[in-house]
């Protein structure tokens, strides 16, 4: 053998001689302690939540009304003192039926017949008459309050009558939502009578007439226990004003004026009222006497209306 044969041969048996060096064990690794992340930032396109309402606003009535009869009587708002009795006696048998379908004890049931509209088809008629002496009447029922609405915003005679035009009322209330209705009722010297006034004139009365919010508070106004509301309402042929509040009532009396409103006047204004709305009329200033069970009243329906002139 070689000498470069042997140099070989002592090098292989050198190596396997030498243990291999041991295998160092593979460390485990830790995982970091979990750090909680931040909530993500919302994103603009996420929907909102709707902002809560304003509160209702509550507030004392700022003054009690004076109802001066002699004052009424000298702008022939009320009966000479002569007639006052003969004129009281018709309506207390014109308020009956009414009262009857407010409180439901009528034959056939009305749906909020506590709410009442005193229309008629054309300025002249005697409407804010017959509304200032029916509420008059019907305040003289015993648990029982009555509401005036002057709702004749367009020309708000009640609200001068009364002397009413710095106060707020009804266009007040219907444009915010943030005033409660009970709060603009004014408390007269009269037991069971108060009256809300028409407030400050706005350019779109017809519109907020015709609201959601209108319906809110008619439902406010009438939500009182023994409560008849009252409604003053412009001409039904002569303003938009007046169809919007015929959408919220349960019971219309229309005033018809003897001699002057012609047959097809009060056709049109009960054609715009509807037959499913439970409909009165009251004949003002006829001369002919009364029968004992007539007064001057009659309901929509009848053979033919008394106050129909040819």
């Amino acid at each position: 053998m070689s000498l470069v044969e042997r140099a070989l041969k002592k090098l292989q048996e050198s190596r396997a001689a030498t243990p291999s060096p041991a295998v160092a064990p593979t460390p485990t690794l830790r995982s970091p302690p979990t750090v909680p992340l931040m909530p993500p930032a919302q994103s603009v396109t996420q929907e909102r939540r709707p902002a809560p309402e304003a509160p209702i606003q509550r507030e004392s009535p700022s003054r009690i009304v004076h109802i001066d009869k002699a004052q009424l009587r000298a702008i022939e708002l009320m009966p000479p003192a002569a007639y006052e009795r003969q004129i009281a006696s018709q309506y207390q048998h014109v308020k009956r039926p009414l009262v009857a379908a407010a409180l439901g004890k009528s034959a056939t049931p009305v749906p909020n017949g506590h709410l009442i509209m005193l229309a008629s088809a054309l300025p002249g008629e005697g409407k804010t008459f017959t509304s200032v002496n029916l509420a008059l009447s019907m305040a003289l029922e015993r648990d029982m309050e009555v509401l005036l609405v002057d709702a004749d915003v367009a020309k708000p005679h009640l609200t001068r009558i009364f002397s009413l035009q710095a106060e707020r009322g009804l266009l007040d209330l219907l444009g915010d939502s943030t005033l409660h209705p009970d709060s603009f009722i004014l408390p007269t010297d009269v037991r069971g009578l108060s009256l809300l006034p028409a407030g400050k004139q706005v350019a779109n009365a017809t519109e907020l007439l015709s609201s959601k919010r209108m319906e809110q508070i008619v439902s406010i106004l009438g939500a009182s226990r023994g409560r008849i509301v009252l409604f003053d309402s412009p001409p039904l042929l002569l303003s938009t004003e007046s169809r919007a509040i015929v959408e919220v009532v349960g019971q219309v009396v229309m005033v018809v004026r003897a001699e002057f409103t012609s047959r097809s006047a009060v056709n049109d204004a009960l054609d715009l009222i509807g037959e499913n709305k439970p409909t009165s009329l009251i004949l003002n200033q006829s001369e002919a006497a009364p029968s004992s069970g007539y007064y001057g009243y009659g309901s929509y329906g009848d053979a033919e209306p008394a106050a129909a002139s040819p």
